[in-house]
């Protein structure tokens, strides 16, 4: 068995030598060989022990075999003690699900405070089949279909080539001891029934079914690197960056601004998929990218939200943006100087006195512009538009909805919600930044004094 990790670990290239990992050591078999192969096999390792007070003296028991198993090998380690159902209770969540976070996020800080370079786990072949089944019952695409990855950012699964016999026979052969978790043997959770159940019954049908499920999974794996590739390769063409990037990435997609060509979408093979595959990593339900699919010849103006992201339909577009902090801020401008509203604006306003023969001209740049001083009350004040407010764009005579000139100049529903205007002290708006001043207050023959601002 030592061999056989040996080559998994080679092959899959989880470990290095000259680093140190922790090892979440529980005091079952599992973790137990884990910890025993990883030392044997001349890894720098630490052990973390988690109690969570769930199981009261076999919590104790637990930690205190951990204890003494990690002075026999001379093996530095960790312990740290949860309130579990307390988190529970405070966070609306299983006692599964809480024992699971509060388990990694002790993990990740540890490995952080100490510079490890990752966290091994003890999860076995049979572990893959279970969440493959899981996953099968719950509904999931190809991924949830592929098992366990060896290694998932900086959790790291060395025994994943072997079986949980060929772990309690290996640490049968060494005379090593090892506890068990009572609760691991009620079927009262999915897994446990899983384990417990639906494994034994399917084993009566194929003897070798954890093999054949995990065969299985292996030929999706290689499904999904021909499908990867397929759908990188019409991204080049689907996805464009509100900014120039040299690739398209993960990365990029989950944190840039991107619009989504839906004409190359609707020639896709499976729309449904390519959207799958671009919005489910931004946090969308399934249930929401089904609703985009039926819109990809919709009405322009859908909206979709998700914890993070955000996804409008505009012609023949949908556009992605992060979530941000939707407070309206407003910045005050009691007299001339520079103003800094945030960290990609700042305005700049100066007076300029005209004489009567100056000749009235008008910057080119949309960052720039130039004001009838004498009609103008401060303070000014810079923020979003509202709903209802009314100018009078340059060149026209009668008034404006905000909301219906960018319309007009063809604005999605992202940059109409985010649009700037400059008013005065009485209200009125003066300019739509970037975009248009209000006629009312254009420089004329008369004009005696200019504001002058600039946006940088």
């Amino acid at each position: 068995m030592l061999n056989k990790i040996k080559r998994f670990i080679a092959s899959e290239h989880l470990l290095r030598i000259d680093a140190l990992y922790l090892v979440a050591l529980s005091g079952g078999a599992d973790s137990v060989a884990l910890l025993l192969c990883l030392k044997r096999l001349g890894y720098n390792i630490e052990a973390v022990h988690c109690n969570f007070n769930l199981r009261g003296e076999e919590s104790v028991r637990d930690e205190q075999f951990c204890i003494e198993l990690c002075h026999l090998q001379n093996i530095p380690l960790h312990k740290v003690h949860f309130d579990t159902k307390a988190y529970a209770d405070l966070h609306k969540v299983s006692i599964e699900m809480a024992a699971r976070e509060l388990r990694y996020h002790y993990f990740f800080q540890l490995k952080d405070a100490l510079g490890a370079d990752g966290i091994c786990v003890g999860h076995h072949k049979e572990d893959s089949v279970e969440t493959i089944l899981i996953n099968l019952v719950r509904g999931t695409g190809i991924s949830g279909l592929m098992g366990i990855l060896p290694r998932n950012n900086d959790v790291i699964r060395p025994l994943l080539c072997v079986t949980r016999r060929e772990i309690e026979d290996y640490l049968r052969q060494f005379s090593v001891a090892y506890v068990t978790d009572s609760s691991n043997l009620v079927d009262d959770v999915v897994r446990n029934k899983i384990r417990l159940n639906i494994i034994p019954q399917l084993s009566d049908i194929n003897p070798s079914v954890n093999d054949a499920i995990l065969t299985t999974a292996n030929h999706l794996a290689e499904v999904d690197l021909i499908v990867k590739e397929s759908i990188n390769e019409v991204l080049k063409r689907a996805v464009c960056f509100t900014r120039s990037l040299n690739q398209i990435d993960a990365n990029s997609l989950m944190n840039e601004p991107f619009q989504l060509d839906l004409s190359v979408v609707r020639a896709y093979p499976s729309p449904s998929y390519l959207l799958f595959f671009v919005l489910k990593p931004l946090k969308f339900s399934s249930s929401q990218i089904t609703e985009m699919v039926t819109h990809l010849d919709g009405q322009t103006g859908q909206l979709w939200y998700s914890a993070t992201h955000e996804v409008t339909h505009n012609r023949d577009v949908f556009i992605v943006s992060p979530r941000k902090n939707d407070n309206k801020h407003e910045l005050i401008m009691p007299e001339t100087g520079r103003y800094v509203y945030d960290d990609n604006l700042s305005l700049r306003l100066t007076f300029h006195n005209l004489s009567p023969s100056s000749e009235i001209t008008y910057s080119k740049s949309p960052t720039i512009i130039d004001l009838d001083a004498t009609s103008i009350r401060f303070p000014l004040r810079l923020r979003r538009y509202a709903e209802g407010e009314r100018f009078t764009p340059l060149g026209m005579r009668g008034t404006q909805l905000v909301s219906d000139f960018l319309t007009n100049l063809k604005r999605n529903r992202f940059e109409k919600r985010n649009q700037l205007v400059l008013l005065d002290a009485s209200g009125a708006i003066l300019w739509v930044l970037g975009l248009r001043i209000n006629d009312r207050f254009k420089l004329t023959q008369h004009s005696r004094s200019s504001l002058h601002i600039e946006m940088i």
